[in-house]
């Protein structure tokens, strides 16, 4: 399971994003990514998971998120990109 960290704005993508590309490589078939321990974010934090979703479906695998905080459902709904975030159930505990 990836993790987004805990501040995810556009001053942070870039190395966010390099960093969760390169473990996605090393994920299962099922990548999934949790935001539970995403507390500061911005419209960046959307771009990430776009970002990551293509790569994983790039790879042949299949892409799902859990514990997305509300403001973010909020704004990926505003964008109309709820559909391309699937929400991967039940949020497990942080590890």
């Amino acid at each position: 399971m990836l993790q987004l960290p805990p501040q995810l704005t556009q001053t942070t993508a870039s190395a966010c994003l390099l960093d969760l590309g390169a473990a996605l490589r090393a994920e299962p078939a099922g990548v999934v990514v949790s935001a539970a321990g995403l507390g500061r974010f911005d419209s960046a934090a959307l771009a990430v998971l776009l970002s990551l979703r293509r790569q994983a479906l790039t790879l042949g695998k299949t892409f799902v998120v859990t514990c997305m905080p509300q403001r973010l459902v909020d704004l990926a709904r505003l964008y109309g990109i709820t559909e391309l975030l699937p929400d991967g159930g039940d949020c497990p505990p942080l590890k």
